[in-house]
């Protein structure tokens, strides 16, 4: 059994695509197999998989699969979406797998539900889970802020495992911590590591590790040890910025189709490449963490 607490990195994986739109899936194992080797664990079929823009069946056939590779690593995957009766048949789905060792479980989408709403959502959903679960807040996607009473009315829930916090605010990441003062508390914001740091971080969800898994395990364990420096957290948050100029995961796919990580640079609709038509900022910031980790490691 996988210890989950091992883990302070987690990459929220791309799923690359064929020049078709269709997800390529030679390649699909090759990224997972670099986070292997890098020991990083992976978060599949998240907000940056593209998770909601995949039918359910193509969503079932890339979680089969990336699990068929029996990684090393700790594997967890989205569940999120606004209908429960749905959610909840995922769910029961998700629970016969194999090799699945945690999901992350967004706020209701566009729904914008207050306390009574979101604690009877997760607890549905905690209550049929048969894995630990990372409760993730990222109002610029869902619309709504986790609610931080839905989150103590939750918090010694037996599955209630983590929280994942993508706001971008330090005092949020502390009250959801005061809420739960049992819960693991992972940054959502690849940059915000630092900050988060001294209020009980301890990891990171990351987009920037699929560009730079090696790196950001460095960039994430220094942090965690105290010894990052200010002008370090500084270029990192830089770069970290670059790869969110544009919708979230369009930059870092450009920049992994320009390091010949992925074959195609190719999104679903509603997303486009073409929605980041400069390149110059990520490939500026890949090199600023190359030379970063080569002299520092």
């Amino acid at each position: 059994m996988k210890n989950l607490n091992d883990y302070p990195l987690w990459t929220a994986i791309v799923t690359p695509m064929n020049a078709d739109s269709t997800v390529d899936y030679p390649t699909f194992e090759k990224i997972l197999r670099e986070q292997e080797a890098a020991n990083v664990a992976v978060v599949i079929l998240g907000s940056t998989g593209e998770a909601l823009n995949l039918n359910k069946d193509e969503c079932k056939k890339i979680l089969e699969f990336g699990l068929g590779l029996n990684l090393k690593v700790p594997v967890m995957t989205g569940i999120g979406g606004f209908n429960q009766k749905d959610t909840l048949e995922y769910v029961s789905y998700l629970n016969t797998l194999s090799g699945l060792d945690a999901y992350l479980v967004v706020t209701p989408l566009y729904a914008k539900p207050g306390e009574h709403g979101q604690t009877q959502w997760f607890k549905a959903i905690l209550d049929l889970a048969n894995k630990p679960c990372m409760l993730y807040n990222v109002p610029g996607r869902t619309g709504v802020k986790m609610n931080f009473n839905a989150i103590k009315n939750l918090k010694d829930h037996k599955n209630f495992w983590a929280i994942k916090e993508a706001s971008g605010s330090v005092e949020d990441f502390k009250k959801y911590g005061e809420s739960a003062p049992n819960v693991r508390l992972y940054s959502g914001d690849d940059g915000m590591v630092p900050d988060f740091y001294p209020h009980r971080c301890v990891g990171l969800v990351s987009v920037a590790s699929n560009a730079w898994p090696a790196p950001t395990r460095a960039y994430v364990e220094k942090t965690l040890a105290g010894k990052l420096s200010n002008t370090e957290a500084d270029l990192w948050k830089k770069a970290c910025d670059t790869l969110f100029i544009a919708a979230n995961p369009v930059p870092v796919k450009n920049l992994m189709h320009a390091k010949g990580q992925i074959k195609t640079n190719v999104l679903r609709a509603p997303l486009h490449h073409l929605d980041l038509a400069d390149n110059s900022p990520v490939l500026n910031a890949d090199k600023n963490i190359t030379t970063w980790f080569k002299e520092h490691n």
